[in-house]
């Protein structure tokens, strides 16, 4: 079911405003162009956790052992008049729906930000801590300890503080957007093997595979905001928005890092200021990732991350020259619940799942794939053939940007398939967005079969729908800012 949402569109017509002026005097429109004014406000809060803490991102225990470099949850908030939008990024492996439910129950009382107006993402640094309830794996790998459950408690508090501490900030703002191309940093980590099938992350310079099974998305999205009434001066940036596609996995061990987004933020801040915070959306990159099989060079620890981190700032540099400002300052959010089907299982495949499960406690050894199958078995198990509930959500800025929130680890095909059908000149998919599910692969990959369809739990066609919700989606955005008509209430 759709939500319509409060939408402000300021009207732009001179003759309107010569007759305000005739009627009402300067001030009166002093007040009303204050008002049509866009605003843009930029809080960051750290959400690092004490040492000891359990860490996510594989299939083993881990936990951390010291800080590399912090973490935290970053908020953007927009506003125009009475309407405000908010994106929130947060330097985690994954967001919950109820994580997400108790943020933004906690930024609307904090803040008067509607929560359906507010996108909660997670850039899926594997470098960070476990977050509770978030699957069947997790309970083995501390996701019930003491230190989860009280780190998990705390985080809605701290990611509306961030949110309160952008909207303080809001100021009037001059916003730009760009596209730009980063080449040859990701890379598809699903390879054809020359025995015919598909083999997932093969190794350097592996013989046995022939080429990759899917391509990648290069493009790299900016969404700048300045303060306005001043000198243009990258110095004094206020914030941005950036949204690529590629796994965040490069640091490995166990000490806390945001991985390369991290990185990233802070070439940004060495260009456009100290104050400059910027939001990572990490894109439809559930097969994508980025280790090139061709070199031999180890890609892995936090030199890898600062080497990618600054790969991504030049291209983010590069776009920058192609900056375009944002002239229609309609804002608005939509949302839309949709169901995703469960794989069918039989009672001898979860008999199977409980075993192999067990297993591990005892023998390490244990096929990796068996593993992957099993915690999948067991978690659609848990719902009974009860499908999936999720949301799709799009907030819009004018005309030229529409984010969009996907609950999962997107394949680079679906994010593809939404902005090519996208009315908006910058489509920024946005995955690990509102809760996640999980992998949610394309239908041919799930006939090919290996890690992320073995681990879906969403049956085959669940991507599809997910890309037809979005559409419309847009689409009904995008008609919303071209039309005269008062929008429902």
């Amino acid at each position: 079911m759709m939500r319509n949402l409060r939408v402000y569109r300021p009207k732009s017509s001179l003759l309107a405003l010569f007759i305000i002026v005739g009627v009402a005097g300067l001030g009166f429109l002093g007040d009303l162009l204050a008002a049509s004014a866009l605003r843009v406000g930029f809080g960051e809060v750290g959400i690092t956790p004490p040492p000891g803490t359990p860490m996510a991102g594989y299939y083993h225990e881990r936990a951390s052992s010291g800080v590399l470099d912090g973490l935290f949850s970053k908020a953007m908030v927009i506003e125009v008049g009475d309407a405000r939008i908010c994106l929130v990024s947060l330097d985690l492996i994954s967001t919950t729906s109820a994580l997400t439910l108790s943020a933004r129950q906690q930024i609307e009382r904090l803040t008067g930000i509607p929560a359906s107006n507010v996108l909660v993402s997670a850039t899926h640094a594997h470098t960070g801590p476990e977050l509770a309830n978030r699957e069947n794996r997790s309970a083995g790998l501390g996701d019930s300890s003491e230190a989860t459950l009280r780190y998990s408690s705390s985080l809605p508090e701290l990611i509306a503080e961030s949110v309160r501490i952008a909207q303080v900030r809001a100021t009037n703002a001059n916003v730009s957007v760009a596209g730009g191309i980063c080449e040859g940093l990701a890379f598809n980590r699903r390879f054809y093997k020359r025995d015919g099938s598909v083999g997932w992350n093969p190794g350097k310079r592996n013989a046995g595979v022939s080429a990759a099974a899917g391509g990648t998305d290069p493009s790299v999205e900016v969404v700048l905001a300045e303060p306005s009434g001043i000198e243009r001066s990258f110095a004094h940036s206020l914030g941005m928005y950036v949204g690529f596609a590629m796994h965040p996995d490069t640091v490995g061990g166990t000490g806390l890092s945001a991985d390369y987004p991290g990185a990233l933020a802070r070439r940004m801040r060495e260009y456009h200021g100290a104050d400059c915070i910027t939001l990572f959306g990490n894109g439809t990159c559930g097969n994508l990732n980025h280790i090139d099989v061709s070199w031999s060079r180890i890609q892995q620890g936090v030199e890898e991350a600062n080497r990618v981190g600054t790969v991504l700032a030049a291209a983010v540099f590069l776009a920058e020259k192609q900056l375009q400002p944002i002239t229609k300052f309609e804002i608005g959010a939509i949302s839309k619940k949709v169901l995703l089907p469960v794989p069918e299982l039989s009672e001898a495949e979860i008999a199977s799942a409980r075993v192999t499960v067990r297993s591990t406690h005892d023998d390490r050894g244990t096929n990796f794939l068996r593993l992957v199958q099993a915690y999948k078995v067991l978690d659609v198990a848990a719902r009974e053939g009860k499908p999936w509930e999720v949301e799709v959500q799009v907030l819009y800025l004018g005309d030229e940007v529409a984010w969009v929130s996907l609950p999962g680890e997107i394949f680079v095909e679906l994010g593809l398939a939404i902005k090519r059908r996208s009315p908006f000149r910058h489509t920024i998919p946005v995955e690990l967005a509102n809760g996640s599910i999980g992998y949610i692969p394309d239908r041919r990959s799930y006939l090919e079969g290996n890690y992320e369809p073995i681990s879906a739990r969403c049956a085959p066609g669940s991507g599809e729908i997910l890309v037809e919700a979005a559409v419309e989606l847009l689409g009904t955005a995008h008609r919303r800012v071209h039309s005269s008509a008062v929008p429902e209430q």
